[in-house]
């Protein structure tokens, strides 16, 4: 009885995949062996797209590490190189600074021939070979520049103090004609008195001069005297605050007012023939720590003036 049920149960179709899979191989054992094959592949090749595929993400995952490294990287040059920049800027308003500062003392100290010139290169020069600076050479070398530039501005703020104290000094001090384009008719001195004769002493110099011409200060100063003395009519007197007191009599006309701030050569009256005069002219003195000087020693140094007439 049981070997009948075995063998009927070996005549029996086969059920279910792997049934079918296994009675297929009984009968067909080559067609079985390439089954087998066939599925090794598909495993074999799954799994290597399987480790192709995490390699390719690991290979993303380090581009995207190395690329934000390299923005940061961008950054922090970008910042050096915006930090260089704003002291390059500095040291370029130095420099500009220093031209300005050199062109005027250049001409304050009229040396206008060609020999510093500052709107013109330096001229420079040297030989090879060339090489790549490094960030710290180069920050090395601002620095340096930075305390030269500073140097050199104190030492010509210097200079231009001086100069422009030199300036004001020679500015304060009698250098000009109180008139312009006119000749000495009287000088300093004694003389014969041009109105009642007999001898004088003439404390001052006289300008031939029409009535209405400019009287001009001689040096800077401050009006300390505007009105009318005995003998020199309408008299104008400029405290130059360094002992010397200048006069300007015989006016027509006073243009100033005691306390007014005057400069050299600008108009403070009117000629005229006010006073103790026989005709247009500009009686001018000179007054050092109250002692009457000889104008002649300061007046007109870089002009040519006619000969002394009278």
């Amino acid at each position: 009885m049981s070997f009948k049920i075995v063998l009927n149960n070996r005549h029996r179709p086969a059920t279910g995949l792997v049934g079918r899979l296994t009675d297929h191989a009984q009968r067909r054992p080559g067609v079985a062996a390439g089954i087998l094959l066939a599925s090794g592949l598909v495993l074999g090749l799954g799994a290597s797209v399987g480790i192709a595929g995490a390699y390719n993400a690991h290979l993303t995952a380090k581009v995207d590490k190395q690329d934000k490294q390299l923005a940061a990287t961008r950054a922090a040059s970008q910042r050096e190189i915006n930090a260089l920049a704003a002291r390059l800027g500095e040291l370029q308003a130095q420099a500009n600074r220093l031209n300005a500062l050199g062109e005027r003392l250049t001409r304050a100290g009229q040396l206008e021939d060609g020999e510093f010139d500052f709107e013109q290169p330096v001229p420079t020069g040297g030989p090879g070979p060339i090489r790549d600076m490094p960030r710290d050479e180069l920050s090395r070398e601002l620095a340096t520049l930075e305390k030269e530039y500073a140097a050199s501005g104190q030492q010509l703020s210097v200079m231009e103090s001086l100069l422009f104290n030199r300036e004001l000094d020679r500015n304060a001090v009698p250098s000009r004609d109180p008139i312009n384009n006119s000749y000495i008719t009287s000088g300093f001195g004694g003389r014969a008195d041009p109105i009642v004769g007999g001898h004088q002493f003439h404390k001052g110099i006289d300008f031939k001069a029409k009535v209405g011409d400019p009287v001009l200060a001689v040096a800077d100063g401050v009006v300390s005297f505007s009105g009318v003395r005995s003998g020199y009519g309408n008299v104008v007197e400029v405290d130059h605050g360094n002992g010397y007191v200048t006069r300007y009599a015989h006016n027509s006309r006073l243009m100033g007012r005691i306390g007014d701030l005057v400069r050299a050569g600008q108009q403070i009256a009117k000629a005229g023939s006010t006073g103790r005069s026989t005709g247009a002219h500009v009686h001018f003195e000179v007054w050092e720590n109250g002692r009457v000087v000889n104008p002649r020693k300061f007046l007109g140094q870089n002009q040519n003036r006619s000969v002394t007439r009278g």
